[in-house]
């Protein structure tokens, strides 16, 4: 027998409610029952940061929060970043003009990592740059 448990979050503006499983993953909740597949699975051990996605406005790894968790949480997703009309969020325009990307599957979360550090720290030195993206491989 599972037990479900209803989970409201609001993903990249919109509202959601679903019914997870105690033990979901925060990060399978977007991928599989909202169909929001820009946040991957790397390793599930928290090590790599290809999950990162903004939890009320701060960079998580997502396969460390469970979905009930994150009940009532504003998240904000890789789909989320771009503009209403579809431009390209700059961090984003950023490493597709830059190539900052190699096979490009870490690249959500390097970026959803970035944004957070911008947000609270518009001019990072090198050093607070390095520091801050060191959980993402």
């Amino acid at each position: 027998m599972s037990t479900s448990i209803p989970v409201r979050l609001r993903v990249n503006g919109v509202e959601h409610e679903l019914e997870a499983a105690p033990r979901l993953l925060l990060v399978h909740a977007l991928r599989d029952h909202l169909g929001l597949t820009g946040t991957h699975v790397g390793c599930d051990t928290s090590n790599c940061g290809a999950c990162t996605v903004h939890l009320d406005g701060r960079p998580v790894k997502s396969c460390t929060v469970l979905a009930v968790q994150a009940d009532g949480a504003q998240i904000t997703t890789i789909e989320g970043m771009a503009g209403a009309d579809g431009e390209l969020h700059p961090l984003q325009e950023a490493f597709w003009n830059d190539h900052g990307l190699q096979c490009g599957y870490c690249t959500p979360g390097m970026i959803m990592a970035a944004a957070g550090l911008l947000a609270e720290n518009p001019n990072p030195t090198e050093d607070e740059v390095r520091h801050a993206l060191e959980g993402n491989l």
